[in-house]
């Protein structure tokens, strides 16, 4: 197996993102990022998924997962409301808080189009 970095430069980003790929199926991570700098609800909650479970060359995390489900859910993306609420009850109070802060670091940093 082969380790690819693969390095993003979102037209409408501050700073760049990388995702650091091991497999061809990792990739899916490295687009849902591309097109979630532009707006793209569908990855955005793509990336909801990934970190909530896992998978595609993350690790878990549910604060990067509500953020993702939260950036998605805003958009108007329905099924990203109920996953957030899901991960919610696994969360505490201040992870909740800090996956908020991330989210409207995000949108601040200007790199959802939408």
């Amino acid at each position: 197996m082969t380790q690819a970095w693969i390095k993003l430069v979102p037209d409408d980003a501050a700073q760049s993102v990388t995702a650091q790929s091991t497999e061809a199926g990792d990739l899916l991570v490295a687009t849902c990022l591309a097109a979630a700098a532009n707006g793209d609800c569908n990855a955005l909650f793509d990336l909801g998924v990934a970190y909530s479970t896992g998978s595609h060359g993350v690790d878990c995390d549910l604060i990067e997962a509500h953020k993702w489900f939260n950036l998605a859910a805003v958009g108007g993306h329905e099924e990203a409301a109920h996953c957030r609420a899901d991960v919610s009850d696994e969360m505490t109070a201040r992870e909740i808080a800090e996956a908020q802060r991330r989210a409207r670091e995000w949108l601040r940093s200007g790199r959802a189009a939408a």
